[in-house]
Parts: structure tokens; sequence; C-alpha cells
């Protein structure tokens, strides 16, 4: 997937650097414009957080908008809240699991049946697109605590390498 979008941006490495941090938070655009959910964000705004220049990201926000099959996939991005960093604060349990192969199928169902069979209620779960992150991590957030007995179970799930309970 990414390598097709960044191919569209060609010889313009600013923009692609633009068009995966829009990817990786789920902003969208619309007329030329960049949106977080419904909020319209300053080209300035979004340059310091991809630490480039504010022409760059409107070059960026243009090449989208002018075309369709970039527009096909920046106009329907949404903005996810990933929970695992306030669930303890909530009363909730998070599991961050980094895994041997992300792309192997049946990690989050492996994860997802272990942690359901023990009678806990999985309130999100949010998988980092390997293409999109360097060291992918599947994010398991419950609501209630994960026991530490679930943890020899966890650990020997498809494809788990390494997990951390908070």
């Amino acid at each position: 997937m990414w390598e097709d979008i960044a191919r569209e941006f060609g010889l313009f490495p600013g923009q692609a650097k633009v068009a995966r941090m829009m990817i990786k938070l789920g902003l969208r655009v619309s007329n030329a414009k960049i949106y977080c959910g419904d909020i319209r964000l300053s080209d300035v705004a979004v340059a310091r957080a991809a630490n480039v220049d504010r022409r760059v990201v409107r070059a960026a926000a243009e090449t989208i908008n002018g075309n369709a099959e970039l527009m096909k996939i920046f106009a329907g991005l949404l903005p996810v809240a990933n929970l695992s960093m306030v669930a303890h604060d909530m009363n909730w349990g998070t599991v961050e699991i980094s895994v041997d192969d992300a792309d192997q199928p049946g990690i989050l169902a492996d994860v997802s049946s272990i942690i359901s069979g023990a009678g806990i209620s999985i309130r999100q779960a949010i998988v980092e697109d390997p293409e999109l992150n360097e060291d992918p991590k599947l994010y398991v957030v419950t609501r209630s605590e994960v026991p530490a007995e679930l943890i020899p179970l966890l650990k020997k799930a498809k494809g788990v390498r390494e997990l951390t309970l908070r």
C-alpha cells in the first residue's frame, strides 16, 4: 500500500513524508485542506508535526486533492483514539504485543481468544500497520486488568515475540 502511495509523490520526498504522517494519524483531505475528523488543521501545524516547511504541506494536500486514486484513500481517513496509554487510569488493562511477523494471520485472533476465554471483555484492539511502523505493535485494551496467570498463555500465542501488561 505505502509504496503505491509514495510512488504518486514521485520526486517529492517532503510531500511523501507529510502523506505518511497523515495516514498514521488518520488525517483526511477535503478540498485540498487537511482535517483531523471535522477539525481543520493549519498547514503550519501540520508542517511542525512533520518537520517540513508549510509549503510542502500545502503542496502535499494539493497533490492528494488533484489525484483521484489518492483521494480514494485520503478522503476517507479517520483518527482513532488509542486508549492503551490511559487504560490504567481508567482501571482497565492493556496488553502490548510485539510480533515476529506482522503479516502472519491469526495473531489478533489467538490473543483475543485467550483474553476472552478468561472471561475478560475487550474494549479496543489496535494493530499498527507494518508498512508504516518499523516495529508494529498490537494493543489490546480490556475492561479489567489482565491477570498475570495469562502471561504464559499469551506468550505462546501465534506470532508473539514480546508482551507487556499495563
